[in-house]
C-alpha cells in the first residue's frame, strides 16, 4: 500500500533526492507547502504557515502517515507542532525548542559538555545598557537566539563594531522574532528561559579550529551517528567554501564528537528524528567546541551521502518520520568524495549576466556527479537576495563528486571557469 508524506517546503531539487531513497515507489510525496511559500522572502510566517498546512492536512482525503521537513525554523518547528497535532511520530516540541532557541540550547549543553561550550550570555539589544553588561572579551559573536543562515550575526572586536551590529539587529531581528516567539507559545517552558524571548541575542566567544557537522538521529531514545561533513571556509574565515564528505578529521576526533553528540541528543529528550550538530576542532590545542543543535537532517548534505554512500541522508528523515529504524548506507555510492560548494561574492553589485539553462546542463554533463544551482537572475542586485549571511552574497551551488579531493577541487575550478557570469558594481 502507498504511504502519504507529506514535505513542508517541498522544492524540486530534494524532491529528486526524496525519489532516491530505498522504498521510494511505496510513497506518495504530497507538497505541503513550497519553499517559496514557508520561507515567504525573509519574513519567516510561522503562524501562517502552521495554518495552511493544518487546513491542507485537515483537508486531506487519505491516511497522513507522516509530516517531513528539511529546511530550518519555521519548517523544523512547525514539523514538531503538526506532528504533535496529528499523533505522528516525532521529537517533543520541548526538544525541538530546546535546539532552536541558542541560549537555552547553551544552558543545556553547558550541563552535559561543559568542556566545548563557549563563553555566553544572553543580550536584550533593545536595553540601552546591553552593551555594558557583556563581560566576554573581544572579539565575540552577537546573534539572535533564533536566526537561520547566520543572518544578523556579527563577529564584534571593539565597542564601536558591537553597537553597529546592534543597531543593525534592533532594525532586522523583528520578522524572526515574532515568528519564533509565535513558536514558543506552543511550548512548555522552562521558567529560566520563558523571559527570553525572540528578541534577545545571544553573545558568545568565537570558537576556531577545523569546522564539521556530525549527523546522526534517535530512534526510540537511542541516539546513532552516520557521518560527519567538513565545513571548510572562504579566507575572511566566516562564510563557507563548501561542505566536503566524508570528513578528513582524525577517527579519534571523531569518535569524541560521537560520544558527546550521542549524550547531548538523548539528554535532551530529542526523538524519533534526524539531527545534525556543528562542531569546531582546534589541532593545536586538541580542543573540541560545540557550535550548535540543528533539529532536523541537512538537506545540503543530501546529494553528497548519495554519491558516496549510495543514498541521501533523506531517508534517514523519511524512515523515522514512518516510526521505522533507519537503514544507513555505507560507501556504497560510485564516488569517493563530494561536496557542496557555495560560489560567493563579497561585495554587493548588479547581475549583468548568468549561464542559460542549456549551458548549466551542458556543464554538468561534462562533470559527471555533477549539479548546479543558480541562485541569481540578469538585473537583480545581490542585495536583495534573502538570508544572506552578514559578510557575503551566494551566486550558486556548486554539487560536485569525485574519486578524492585533489580531483574535487580540480573539477570546481573547471566548473567555474566554464559558468560565464558578469556582476558589475
Amino acid at each position: 500500500m502507498e504511504r502519504n508524506l507529506f514535505v513542508l517546503g517541498i522544492d524540486d531539487f530534494n524532491l529528486r533526492q526524496l525519489r532516491a531513497i530505498r522504498n521510494a515507489d511505496n510513497y506518495r510525496f504530497h507538497p505541503l507547502m513550497t519553499v517559496d511559500e514557508v520561507k515567504a522572502h525573509g519574513t519567516f510566517p510561522f503562524q501562517s504557515v502552521l495554518d495552511q498546512a493544518r487546513d491542507q492536512l485537515a483537508r486531506f482525503d487519505g491516511r497522513i502517515d507522516a509530516i517531513i521537513g528539511y529546511w530550518d525554523f519555521p519548517v523544523t518547528s512547525a514539523v514538531a507542532v503538526l506532528c504533535r497535532e496529528f499523533g505522528l511520530p516525532s521529537p517533543s516540541v520541548e526538544s525541538v525548542a530546546c535546539c532552536e532557541h541558542k541560549y537555552w540550547g547553551r544552558l543545556e549543553q553547558q550541563r552535559l559538555v561543559p568542556e566545548m561550550v563557549p563563553r555566553f550570555a544572553a543580550v536584550d539589544p533593545f536595553d540601552a545598557k546591553a552593551a555594558d553588561q557583556l563581560d566576554p572579551d573581544f572579539p565575540f559573536w552577537v546573534k539572535p537566539i533564533k536566526s537561520t543562515n547566520s543572518l544578523l550575526s556579527f563577529r564584534v572586536h571593539d565597542r564601536r563594531e558591537l553597537e553597529d551590529a546592534l543597531s543593525q539587529i534592533r532594525e532586522g531581528i523583528g520578522p524572526i522574532a515574532e515568528a519564533f516567539d509565535a513558536f514558543l507559545s506552543q511550548v512548555s517552558l522552562p521558567s529560566a528561559i520563558a523571559p527570553i524571548s525572540g528578541r534577545y541575542c545571544i553573545a558568545e566567544a568565537p570558537l576556531k579550529g577545523r569546522q564539521c557537522t556530525v549527523s546522526g538521529y534517535v530512534y526510540r531514545g537511542k541516539a546513532n551517528i552516520y557521518g560527519v561533513v567538513d565545513s571548510i571556509n572562504y579566507p575572511n574565515g566566516m562564510s563557507f567554501q563548501r561542505y566536503q564528505y566524508p570528513s578528513r578529521l582524525p577517527n579519534r576526533v571523531k569518535a569524541r564528537m560521537r560520544e558527546a553528540s550521542v549524550r547531548v541528543m538523548e539528554a535532551i529528550g530529542y526523538d524519533q528524528a534526524a539531527f545534525n550538530i556543528e562542531y569546531f576542532y582546534d589541532e593545536g590545542t586538541d580542543a573540541l567546541s560545540l557550535l550548535e543543535v540543528n533539529p532536523r537532517f541537512s538537506q545540503s548534505h543530501g546529494y553528497l551521502y548519495r554519491q558516496v554512500d549510495g543514498r541521501p541522508n533523506h531517508q534517514v528523515g523519511v524512515e523515522l518520520a514512518l516510526g521505522e529504524e533507519p537503514c544507513v548506507l555505507r560507501r556504497q555510492g560510485p564516488f569517493g568524495c563530494a561536496a557542496k560548494f557555495h560560489l560567493r561574492a563579497f561585495e554587493d553589485a548588479l547581475v549583468e549576466q548568468v549561464p542559460s539553462e542549456a549551458a548549466l546542463r551542458q556543464i554538468e554533463q561534462d562533470h559527471p556527479g555533477s549539479c548546479i544551482e543558480l541562485l541569481i537572475k540578469p538585473g537583480m542586485r545581490l542585495s536583495e537576495l534573502f538570508e544572506q549571511d552578514s559578510y557575503s552574497y551566494e551566486l550558486a551551488h556548486i554539487f560536485i563528486a569525485a574519486h578524492d579531493q585533489h580531483e574535487l577541487l580540480g573539477q570546481y575550478e573547471q566548473i567555474v571557469d566554464a559558468m560565464p557570469l558578469k556582476l558589475s558594481r
